[in-house]
């Protein structure tokens, strides 16, 4: 089990990593997350969601998604409340500190994902959440030490030199948590060394001295991890890359309930595209030739965000500049004329008014639709392959312009009368190569001869092999517990 000295210090992709390493030495792995706190997430085989990280770590380990990788999802819907899906299915909604008292009744459900994983693999990588440090929230603790504990898995801590402190984050880890939890910590990995590694030797050195634990690596920090899917909000802006302008103005609100963002990623990795995500402060540029309003946890409260930003008066008047928009899940809805949430599936029960740009209007009710999606464009006959994952039903008289023919034959979206907006329910089409270089070249911009779907394994690739170069796997492998 990978736990951290704090938040995003590179778990997930160590994981991903490992995983594709040891699956290239023969062994069947597979990727755990007992409990996971993203908007970012992925539809999976068996037909229901987890974090878009483990989605990621299977794919790694060359398996598909299941529920069980990523028992417990929670999908923050405000500052202290989120939805909590257990094995795939949406199971309550529950303030902070209710979930801490519900936790333990989640138990059961986290060792049952588990053991299926179990006899299925010669190895589990378990990823933990958040810092193992974090004391004040151990008690009916199911995400790391709780875990560890109560499978007796042993711990390899992680830390990350580049923010700094990362002696005092490892060492302090083994004397701030219970005798109980230290014991099961063996090994520690620094990670994200930038410059020359010899130069922390003395490092690594001192915290193996102070713990006891065994050094399973000092990992340069891998630049090429931004090809890959980030888990939140922070790491997409984080990894994004900087250009200074030419090609195509693609905008993205920043909205606070963002979710399922890789959207963006075939876009951003784009050289002839720049994508600027608007963060709170920021107007609206006024060359922008497409803005995509992007999935949302909480549709009705960010639009309220977004109002409360003045991007809608932005929007508005891109649009009357003869403007291209595109609203994806929850920014399809906002695009419409109402929103209604009657039975409160999202928040406080209500209907607001909508930005008024398609003659649609949506009911935040019925079953969580949760599928693979693949068809045709309309407007031109390219393929798409993605996946449904929302609540609500849309319909109105734009819905006659559909955007997107499924293979099941049902028509999915809407466009304006004038071409120029447009909104869909599927997630994930721009990582198709045609697909994505038809949008562009309506934009007024040529595609990069690039295949993205291609290019994210090879970055896995690569992520194995930086992983072989500088990770201690032989004694990592030494660690882990037959079963």
């Amino acid at each position: 089990m990978f736990q951290g000295t704090g938040s995003s210090v590179g778990k997930s992709l160590l994981v991903a990593g490992l995983a594709r390493a040891l699956t290239r030495r023969g062994l069947v792995v597979r990727p755990f997350k007992p409990q996971n706190m993203s908007n970012n997430a992925a539809v999976t085989a068996d037909g229901g969601e987890i974090g878009r990280a483990q989605a990621l770590q299977a794919r790694a380990a060359g398996v598909a998604p299941s529920v069980h990788m990523n028992p417990v999802l929670l999908k923050p819907q405000s500052e202290i409340g989120s939805q909590v899906v257990v094995q795939g299915r949406v199971h309550a909604t529950a303030r902070a500190r209710d979930y801490q008292a519900m936790k333990p009744s989640l138990m059961p459900f986290v060792l049952d994902s588990f053991s299926r994983l179990q006899a299925e693999a010669d190895i589990v990588l378990v990823e933990g959440a958040g810092s193992a440090s974090e004391v004040n929230l151990r008690a009916g603790d199911i995400a790391n030490m709780g875990f560890a504990r109560a499978t007796e898995t042993p711990v390899v801590l992680v830390g990350d030199i580049d923010r700094g402190g990362v002696i005092a984050s490892l060492v302090g880890t083994k004397h701030v948590v219970a005798p109980g939890d230290a014991a099961l910590i063996r090994g520690f990995i620094v990670n994200r060394m930038r410059g020359d590694a010899s130069l922390f030797a003395d490092g690594m050195a001192t915290i193996a001295q102070a713990t006891g634990w065994v050094d399973c690596g000092l990992v340069p920090f891998f630049e090429s991890a931004r090809r890959l899917p980030a888990e939140d909000a922070q790491d997409l802006l984080d990894h994004l890359p900087r250009r200074a302008g030419g090609g195509c103005r693609i905008a993205v609100p920043l909205l606070p309930r963002i979710a399922n963002f890789d959207d963006l990623d075939p876009l951003a990795a784009e050289p002839g595209v720049e994508l600027i995500l608007l963060r709170p402060g920021m107007p609206l540029p006024g060359d922008t030739d497409l803005v995509i309003l992007p999935g949302s946890k909480a549709t009705i409260a960010d639009l309220a965000a977004l109002r409360a930003e003045g991007w809608d008066i932005d929007i508005l008047a891109h649009h009357r500049r003869g403007g291209r928009i595109l609203g994806i899940c929850g920014g399809y809805q906002m695009l419409g004329t109402t929103i209604a949430d009657p039975e409160g599936a999202e928040g406080p029960p209500g209907s607001v008014p909508g930005l008024g740009l398609l003659q649609v209007e949506t009911v935040l009710a019925g079953q969580k639709q949760l599928s693979p999606a693949r068809g045709q464009s309309l407007a031109d006959g390219l393929p798409f392959a993605g996946y449904e994952m929302h609540i609500g039903r849309t319909a109105g008289l734009d819905t006659a312009r559909p955007l997107l023919r499924l293979e099941d034959g049902r028509l999915d979206g809407a466009g304006s009368a004038d071409g120029r907006v447009a909104g869909t329910y599927v997630h994930g089409f721009f990582a198709d190569d045609a697909q994505r270089a038809g949008w562009l070249a309506r934009l007024g911009t040529e595609a990069a001869p690039r295949r993205h779907e291609a290019e994210v394994e090879a970055t896995l690739d690569a992520l194995a092999g930086h992983f072989e170069r500088y990770l201690k796997i032989d004694s990592l492998l030494a660690l882990a517990t037959a079963r």
